[in-house]
């Protein structure tokens, strides 16, 4: 089905005032009104007629229709109830879209995504990029990749590598599950109302398995968290804060990490060394 294409300036245009209605910043809202980005987010997803795709904050339906157009199979989880209303219009004769109005951070994505694997494509409220992103990859969902429209400084944390300024421990997280890589970049004139910063689409290719192993999850992010949580402090200061005491010495040692070290020179083997090495402190095996 061939309906004027959404993502063209004048057509958004004449949706918002038919329907009255602004941008809420309360929600983080911007609506894409670039056909070329939204044509490239698609090809960056590498979708193909009667995939799965889960998408998050669908808007008035600029993304949602460059994936039908594709042959996918859309469920769109929206907040905004009056935008829910819009995509009746704006999609209607679509037969390949559900839209569910809800909470993506409340929502059982498992019962609503029939269908397995399935991908993840998004123009992320930049509000709560952070934890959208990581409940969806902590849950183990079957999804294949995850290809998000995030702010430019938060992309640049997810790949960014150990020793930099940007790395921290969303990139540790991110880097975990996935394999990210920044597709391209979005200036600020491809929305409307243009956001303050600019933009990035990043795609994360989940991994099947993590890049290293670990006795603990639950440990290895708590020596991660620990770690980020003053930046200015030596890794062995840092353990001790969150909880190590007297056996930071000896578990950094058994790891064998320099304890003056600052947890952003860690890469994540270093990080899964130090957590196994406290995992076997904690039950009392031999360091």
């Amino acid at each position: 089905m061939l309906k004027p294409r959404i993502a063209k300036r004048e057509v958004t245009l004449h949706v918002l005032r038919a329907f009255g209605l602004h941008a809420s910043k309360r929600l983080g809202q911007n609506f894409l009104v670039d056909e070329t980005v939204v044509d490239r987010i698609v090809a960056a997803a590498g979708v193909a007629p009667g995939d799965a795709v889960l998408e998050i904050g669908p808007g008035i339906g600029t993304l949602t229709q460059g994936l039908l157009e594709a042959g996918v199979k859309v469920v769109a989880v929206e907040l905004d109830r009056r935008l829910v209303e819009v995509l009746a219009d704006t999609l209607a004769g679509y037969d390949a879209l559900r839209v569910v109005h809800g909470d993506i951070l409340k929502t059982d994505i498992s019962r609503e995504m029939a269908t397995a694997p399935f991908k993840v494509v998004a123009n992320l409220p930049y509000y709560i990029t952070t934890p959208i992103l990581m409940g969806i990859l902590e849950q183990r969902l079957p999804v294949s990749v995850l290809v998000t429209m995030v702010q430019k400084e938060v992309a640049e944390r997810m790949v960014a590598a150990p020793g930099g300024k940007d790395y921290g421990a969303l990139s540790v997280a991110v880097q975990y599950y996935t394999v990210p890589e920044i597709a391209f970049l979005v200036p600020p004139q491809a929305f409307i109302p243009a956001p303050a910063v600019e933009s990035a689409v990043i795609r994360c290719a989940v991994r099947s398995e993590p890049p290293v192993a670990v006795d603990s999850e639950a440990t290895f992010f708590r020596v991660v968290k620990a770690a980020f949580a003053q930046r200015r402090k030596t890794l062995a200061n840092a353990l001790k804060a969150a909880g190590l005491a007297a056996e930071a010495a000896a578990v950094l040692a058994a790891a064998g990490i320099d304890g003056n070290r600052r947890g952003e020179t860690l890469s994540l083997a270093e990080f899964a060394a130090v957590a196994n090495a406290w995992e076997k402190n904690k039950n009392g095996r031999s360091l």
